[in-house]
């Protein structure tokens, strides 16, 4: 049997996009012994988020296990909300990495559930509890947080690479002296 671990990072955010992380296993794998340190992506420094990351992308090389993040973009948190969006990137995930439901079992963070034709469970402080969850929580951050690092070279005045997107002081003095721009979340802003 497989487990299928899910989490979501950038929900809060005022700019980029929300992602979903989704890990693959099998049963018998030893995820702790493999992820030494592993944890929920929140309780760890982004120095150890990384080599955790890189490991993953070793695991994936060697064909033992998968994983993919899916991202939902500031216009579709705009015009369908967050919960669509989660929503929308999860269940591409979940269906990517188990196209067949009956093949395993989905773990969820959260508040966080997948299509119903799969046999899940939704652990609340899963991504500090249930490893597969926690190596689920890790792909989201570092993938976002990577991808909000490349919007900074686009989008120097707002110094995405330091706050990644969250409504910090600075964040929101930017958007005074420049507006927004395409990667904010218009809905999420109060300016």
């Amino acid at each position: 049997m497989k487990l299928v671990g899910v989490d979501e990072a950038g929900r809060g955010p005022i700019a980029g996009p929300v992602a979903v992380g989704a890990v693959c296993v099998p049963e018998e794998y030893p995820i702790l012994d493999i992820f030494p340190g592993l944890n929920d992506s929140k309780k760890l420094s982004e120095k150890k988020r990384e080599a955790l990351f890189l490991i993953l992308q070793e695991e994936i090389r060697k064909g033992g296990i998968s994983a993919t993040v899916c991202l939902s973009s500031a216009k579709m948190i705009d015009e369908k909300g967050i919960a669509y969006a989660v929503r929308h990137a999860l269940n591409r995930g979940v269906t990517k990495l188990l196209p067949d439901s009956k093949e395993g079992k989905v773990f969820l963070d959260g508040s966080l559930h997948a299509p119903e034709e799969y046999v899940q469970e939704t652990v609340i402080g899963g991504d500090g509890t249930v490893p597969v969850i926690m190596l689920a929580s890790i792909a989201a951050k570092v993938t976002r947080d990577r991808l909000m690092k490349k919007r900074a070279e686009e989008y120097p005045e707002y110094s995405f690479e330091t706050h990644k997107g969250y409504g910090t002081k600075a964040h929101y003095a930017a958007l005074r002296a420049h507006g927004l721009c395409l990667e904010h979340r218009a809905s999420f802003i109060h300016l």
